[in-house]
């Protein structure tokens, strides 16, 4: 859900002054460390190499655990929708989230990033980034799928394909990346069931999920091009952003929505969870894959995300599919993968 934010997060940190090594994927550090395994996310904070006790837990599992939680995080919208109003549970997710983060600012003694321009950009990333397609996919699944919601999600890096062809210079379209952006789409319209009219569809619901996967590549490309430089670490940065979302909706909720009369106790725990898991320990977990292994191995978490969440929604929900549903899913990530190709020989 949030992949694309921890990733240039990580990326546009690695652009400080103080860092000397290019941006991942491609960690070099000369002279080269003749130990084959990864670096750790403690490596680029002190320069030295943990001691094997420390070390953590290993990135493959890690990988796994991220992709299940995040795959699960839209049956769990749905179920929280189906206790309260989506702006709250979009507000419970995002407090949830943010106090996971800042109990591990804490014990990492990690500061509040500083300067009132850092703050105003990170406070148009939040919007971009967290409150609107957070908003969105709530308000998306009070009538569409779960299943259908996750499948929309992964049409996030075709718009970042698309938009970065437009916003970022460094960025130049080849004939694989075109093709993989039209396959993709082409499985969107699959999905969509396109042939038939779009016969039995929630258009509203469906806009609005695939505006929520739009927002994504639209906050991570604002974030390259206006936090470079800033000398505050990623965590830092991503637990300040995710507090002026939480603020963003403790603002516009109240305007929106009644207070509840009651709390129905199992939408108010996927609630919970989704915050406290699907949004703040699964950033912390993308935190550390993209410092380890690099945003490309990292975000490969796309592709699993989906493939979870349709299995969810179908196994626990009793959501039902046509053929055109998986059959367009894997359309749309093989297009998402050619659209990343170019970044094999980076």
């Amino acid at each position: 859900m949030c992949y694309e934010m921890v990733s240039t997060i990580v990326e546009v940190m690695s652009t400080a002054p103080t860092a000397s090594a290019p941006p991942p994927p491609a960690r070099t550090t000369p002279p080269p460390a003749p130990a084959a395994t990864a670096p750790d996310p403690e490596l680029s904070a002190g320069g030295h190499a943990p001691a094997p006790a420390r070390r953590s837990l290993d990135w493959r599992l890690r990988f796994g655990a991220l992709s299940l939680i995040w795959g699960f995080s839209f049956l769990l919208i749905k179920v929280g929708t189906e206790g309260y109003a989506p702006f709250q549970v979009t507000l419970g997710r995002l407090a949830f989230g943010t106090a996971v983060l800042a109990v591990a600012m804490a014990v990492k003694r990690e500061p509040l990033p500083r300067g009132a321009r850092t703050w105003a950009h990170l406070t148009v990333a939040a919007l971009l980034l967290n409150a609107v397609p957070f908003s969105l996919f709530a308000f998306a699944e009070l009538t569409i799928p779960s299943t259908l919601a996750g499948i929309c999600n992964a049409t996030s890096p075709l718009w970042g394909m698309a938009l970065s062809l437009v916003a970022l210079s460094e960025d130049r379209p080849t004939r694989l990346r075109v093709a993989g952006l039209g396959l993709g789409f082409l499985g969107v319209l699959t999905v969509l069931g396109a042939w038939q009219g779009f016969d039995g569809l929630d258009a509203r619901g469906t806009a609005l999920a695939l505006l929520a996967s739009l927002s994504y590549p639209v906050g991570w490309i604002y974030l390259r091009r206006t936090l470079a430089h800033t000398g505050s670490s990623a965590l830092s940065m991503t637990g300040a952003q995710l507090f002026l979302a939480t603020l963003q909706l403790a603002v516009v909720t109240p305007l929106f929505t009644d207070l509840p009369t009651r709390f129905p106790l199992v939408p108010l725990l996927a609630t919970a969870a989704l915050g406290a898991l699907g949004t703040g320990l699964a950033l912390l977990i993308q935190y550390g894959l993209v410092t380890e292994v690099g945003p490309t191995t990292a975000q490969m978490v796309t592709y699993f995300i989906p493939v979870i969440a349709t299995a969810a929604g179908v196994a626990l929900l009793g959501e039902t599919l046509s053929w055109s549903t998986p059959v367009g899913a894997v359309i749309v990530l093989a297009g998402a993968a050619l659209t990343q190709a170019r970044r094999s020989g980076s």
